[in-house]
């Protein structure tokens, strides 16, 4: 595997934890800037918003660099949003720093991706692909308890200045470590988008929201769940999270060596798979050993899908940026969607309810897959009856 990808990795780490350590710190900016819980709440919710909305357009800004060029420079930009949320003594001035990074990170994920695919050969992509996204679980399993930890003990802003000290960090390793590739789409812009004519293509980055909003509905809400209705104590609960982590991690590793060769199956296995384990946390949510089992399974299946959504996505658009960057803000979408769909929930009926939620977003999904299956269905026949072995076929099948 060349030693980018764990750059890659490392990058897209540093902008998870970025994204959720305003979650660990509520508290302390409360204080300090004079706002309400709430609204230092919506500095998460402006990040998630930024990505989805901010990384397309800044992915085209900097689409004619280099591919290294490009990295340096969302780093560069990330930096300084970074920056301007450490030193800000202004609800104001903190929110603009959100959204500024908030772009950066949505147009870094699609790039990273497209340099993913440029230095890695075809059969081993879908395992690259998944590789740079441990930065993803990472982020997700200790993005929370670190900026935590450094908060207590040294401020928030300290929590800021280690992004920025990690962010200097990696963005020299890329400059030294990454080959000079060339944009992955120089033909301009109209080349670059030519691509998003494709119904069927918008349609697959739609289903991914539905696969991310099935995890996000229910993970929003798990510290609650866990203590209110399982009856684990909150001292508790972030041990039970890191299990989750952990979780994320060993199910990104199994999708990503599967991912390429068997991208359709992973995918419907592994909704099936999270519809079981949802619906079952709903069930026995009150006994402490299913409701474990039923998130830690979540976690195995839920958003460790991400690396065979990112290669079907692939195939049917390009390895571009921003095709790359554009199915981010679906999965972005979906974690807003998802978050907002099971606090509805709550309010309706109560704390169950983001699992209800969740299963149903993972049927939608699974719906929304049979034209794929279908289709993959009918490829392998025709093949069989080509080559002469129905068996074939029915084997696929």
């Amino acid at each position: 595997m060349p030693k980018p990808v764990y750059l890659m990795s490392l990058g897209i780490f540093v902008m998870v934890c970025s994204e959720l350590l305003v979650s660990g710190l509520m508290p302390q900016m409360s204080r300090d800037l004079g706002a309400s819980i709430p609204e230092i709440g919506y500095l998460v919710t402006a990040f998630a918003l930024a990505m989805a909305l901010g990384g397309p357009p800044l992915t085209l800004a900097v689409m004619r660099m280099s591919t290294k060029r490009a990295l340096v420079t969302l780093f560069i930009v990330f930096l300084i949003g970074n920056g301007l949320a450490a030193l800000s003594t202004s609800y104001g001035t903190i929110l603009a720093g959100r959204l500024i990074t908030g772009a950066a990170s949505g147009a870094f994920f699609g790039v990273a991706l497209s340099a993913v695919a440029q230095i890695t050969a075809p059969e081993v992509r879908g395992r690259a692909t998944s590789l740079a996204l441990q930065g993803l679980m990472l982020g997700t399993a200790l993005g929370l308890p670190l900026s935590t930890l450094i908060g207590g003990q040294l401020g928030w802003r300290a929590a800021f200045l280690a992004i920025a000290v990690l962010t200097v960090i990696i963005a020299v390793a890329t400059m030294l470590a990454l080959p000079n590739l060339a944009p992955k789409n120089a033909g301009g812009l109209r080349a670059e988008i030519q691509v998003f004519r494709s119904p069927r293509l918008w349609f697959i980055m739609a289903t991914s929201t539905l696969i991310i909003g099935a995890t996000f509905a229910a993970f929003s809400y798990f510290a609650p769940i866990l203590t209110e209705v399982t009856g684990f104590s909150e001292s508790v609960v972030p041990l039970l999270l890191l299990g989750y982590g952990a979780a994320t991690v060993v199910g990104n590793i199994i999708v990503g060596r599967l991912a390429q060769s068997h991208t359709i199956t992973v995918i419907v296995i592994g909704l099936l798979l999270n519809i079981v384990f949802l619906i079952g946390f709903a069930l026995f949510a009150q006994v402490p050993l299913p409701a474990i089992i039923g998130m830690i399974g979540i976690g195995l299946v839920g958003i460790t899908l991400n690396p065979a959504m990112i290669t079907r996505v692939q195939l049917a658009g390009n390895t571009g940026a921003l095709v790359n960057t554009a199915h981010s803000s679906f999965i972005t979408l979906g974690v807003v969607v998802g978050s907002w769909l099971g606090g509805l929930g709550i309010s309706a009926s109560g704390l169950r309810a983001p699992l209800w939620v969740g299963a149903g977003l993972a049927v939608l999904a699974i719906i929304a897959m049979v034209p794929a299956v279908l289709g993959r269905s009918r490829t392998c026949r025709e093949t069989a009856a080509e080559s002469g072995t129905p068996e074939l076929a029915a084997a696929e099948n």
